[in-house]
């Protein structure tokens, strides 16, 4: 793939994409065709493929792309991925919570009561973790859909998940316990590419420290 950069440059979709596209276009890769082509994955034109966020450290790692954007939450639920992280941009700041329904703490109930309390999440690698470190005993559920129907329904006691601004957590009836950490956009390479390609991510990433 040509490009302007002569790199393949993985992009998220979702939450990270709008600012990580800004980003792209003030360091002089135009991104348009992008945005206005929603189905489109593959823009071979200007090196850009999209995909989840969740998905970038796999094409990175493979070789697919040379580098790419994702959030640091993806990165420490996929510790296996042998990528360099390159930088942290600093946009697409979230807070991964302990969060639970308002009132008692359901969470701290359960621990009381049975030693262990059920804890729903995306994010069982970092949850698990963090209740090791902190000696506390969870039995780890792992959901793909919305993560706050969980206690609602009286399937979990408590969730691990990630949050902006809390207002989906607020609307639920949900309060954060603990703040786990802090997640924000890095840079990404794949290993190889950063070798063989370093001219080219050197200077991409010069340009991006500029801004």
């Amino acid at each position: 793939m040509s490009t302007k950069t002569g790199l393949t440059i993985a992009v998220p979709r979702g939450a990270l994409m709008g600012d990580t596209l800004d980003l792209l276009d003030r360091i002089g890769i135009d991104t348009s065709e992008v945005r206005s082509n929603d189905r489109k994955l593959l823009f071979e034109d200007i090196g850009i493929v999209t995909m989840r966020p969740s998905d970038v450290p796999t094409y990175v790692e493979a070789g697919a792309a040379d580098i790419g954007f994702t959030g640091k939450d993806v990165l420490l639920e996929q510790p296996e991925r042998a990528v360099y992280e390159l930088m942290d941009l600093g946009y697409g700041r979230c807070t991964l919570v302990l969060a639970s329904v308002a009132g008692p703490d359901p969470g701290a109930e359960a621990l009381r009561r049975l030693g262990v309390m059920r804890v729903a999440t995306k994010y069982t690698k970092i949850a698990r973790r963090f209740f090791e470190e902190t000696g506390r005993q969870v039995e780890l559920v792992e959901v793909k859909g919305s993560v706050e129907l969980a206690p609602l329904t009286g399937l979990v006691d408590a969730i691990v998940d990630l949050t902006a601004t809390g207002t989906t957590l607020r609307e639920n009836g949900l309060v954060v316990r603990e703040e786990i950490l802090v997640a924000t956009a890095r840079l990404i390479a794949n290993p190889v590419a950063h070798k063989l390609k370093a001219a080219a991510i050197d200077d991409l990433v010069e340009r991006l420290r500029a801004e």
